[in-house]
């Protein structure tokens, strides 16, 4: 073990380690023990990490304040993720997540989505018994696909392969299952590396297919690579591809499902959303805000670059490189005001929060905050909207299970149930 950066003057270290350096049955109720038992301000050590979390109002406002050039958002997702998918679907990337959700984009994202909840309503059949999470994954995948794989790929022969092997390869089971990482590491990610080769070969055969330009994201992503023969090309348009995929559909199909869990456990609120009074024009989107809000898992991490100086209100701590930045959003999201722990849509006014009054925006975070701001929540909320209402609008869903509760060992992007969420599907 190498010497862990400083931090000056050195606040209480809690005794507990994060969930990829050893186990931990409840992260949620791990973190808020430590916080108990050290206050808002204190240190975790992992290996040769440390890091310094932040909770109270004026600390989180110095964590989301840091420019990204002193403290990195991106370095440290980058090293959380890297940790389950293989190094080389990093390398050489033309196309990125953050440039994916412009206005002329969304807008051909949207028409994909029809076409993608079309084809899952056709497949449903009152009677039928689903997972509500597997809907949502299953969508996710189609709506992703289709809108930078290409539509054509929606039809392909080999599409549920492509879903198998996108599963096993998914990026976010580095934070999802964290405690599986040391299995990936042991193994050389032979089982993630074989499945980015069939992903990028489905995905090649496919684009390959395409003869002429349809003006979508993939012909931009082709426009990119016009400049490397074949079939370097297709392996890099597919890479591009992968990538994008992984990182903006990994928490989406999350937190519908939650929205639809929400939806299912409080009929009272469904029969708002599907009456369409004017009264309640936006509260389906005021439903997946709230949703997401609960749902939320993801520790918040920053990579220190250069010596930061942090004030959480009662002390200033220097910080110096190597070190990380953290804050747990369950812990806040839940608890930083009276009635947090309660699922209601109409604390919300728009896309802002407004029960309970007057909390600083750093302590309910639903798509991120400032800079590091989600730039896919505008498309997000309309796409889970949207959903909810073309799927309520078809089927009554009768719910199989009596509680819906997060994976406890999750530390990252927004909560998968722990058990499957089971509804049977009633002609309306």
């Amino acid at each position: 073990m190498g010497e862990l950066p400083l931090i000056t003057p050195m606040p209480a270290v809690a005794d507990f380690v994060l969930p990829w350096d050893g186990p931990v049955n409840d992260t949620v109720a791990a973190i808020g023990a430590a916080r108990s038992a050290c206050g808002d301000t204190f240190v975790i050590d992992g290996g040769d990490d440390r890091y310094l979390f932040l909770f109270s109002p004026a600390g989180l406002r110095d964590f989301y304040a840091v420019p990204e050039q002193q403290a990195s958002k991106g370095i440290a997702d980058w090293k959380m993720l890297v940790r389950k998918l293989p190094d080389e679907l990093f390398d050489g990337r033309r196309t990125l997540p953050h440039e994916l959700f412009t206005r002329p984009n969304v807008a051909g994202y949207l028409d994909a989505l029809e076409e993608a909840i079309s084809i899952q309503l056709s497949e449903l059949h009152p009677g039928d018994e689903i997972d509500l999470f597997d809907f949502t994954r299953r969508l996710g995948h189609r709506l992703g696909l289709a809108s930078w794989g290409g539509r054509e790929i929606l039809h392909s022969d080999r599409f549920d392969e492509l879903i198998e092997a996108l599963d096993v390869l998914d990026g976010s089971e580095a934070f999802v299952a964290p405690t599986r990482m040391q299995e990936v590491a042991q193994s050389g990610k032979a089982a993630e590396r074989e499945a980015m080769a069939k992903t990028e070969l489905i995905l090649a055969d496919s684009i390959a297919a395409r003869r002429n330009p349809v003006g979508d994201l993939l012909d931009m992503i082709l426009e990119r690579w016009a400049d490397i023969p074949d079939p370097e090309r297709l392996s890099g348009v597919a890479r591009d591809v992968i990538l994008v995929h992984l990182g903006s559909m990994s928490n989406l199909f999350a937190a519908l499902g939650w929205s639809l869990v929400h939806l299912v456990q409080h009929p009272d609120v469904l029969a708002r959303v599907r009456a369409k009074q004017d009264a309640d024009h936006d509260l389906v989107s005021r439903c997946v805000l709230e949703s997401t809000r609960i749902g939320q898992r993801s520790i918040m991490l920053r990579t220190v670059l250069e010596p930061v100086t942090i004030d959480d209100g009662s002390q200033t701590y220097e910080v110096s490189p190597g070190a990380s930045l953290a804050t747990f959003l369950p812990l806040t999201n839940m608890e930083a005001g009276p009635g947090l722990d309660r699922y209601d849509p109409d604390r919300w006014k728009g896309p802002r929060l407004v029960s309970p009054p007057g909390l600083p925006s750093e302590l309910v975070i639903t798509f991120g905050v400032g800079p590091h701001a989600c730039p896919a929540r505008p498309f997000s909320v309309t796409a889970m909207s949207r959903v909810i209402e073309r799927l309520f609008d078809a089927f009554d869903l009768e719910a199989l299970f009596d509680d819906a509760r997060p994976r406890p060992d999750q530390i990252g992007g927004v909560a998968r149930a722990a058990d499957p969420c089971m509804v049977v599907l009633r002609d309306r």
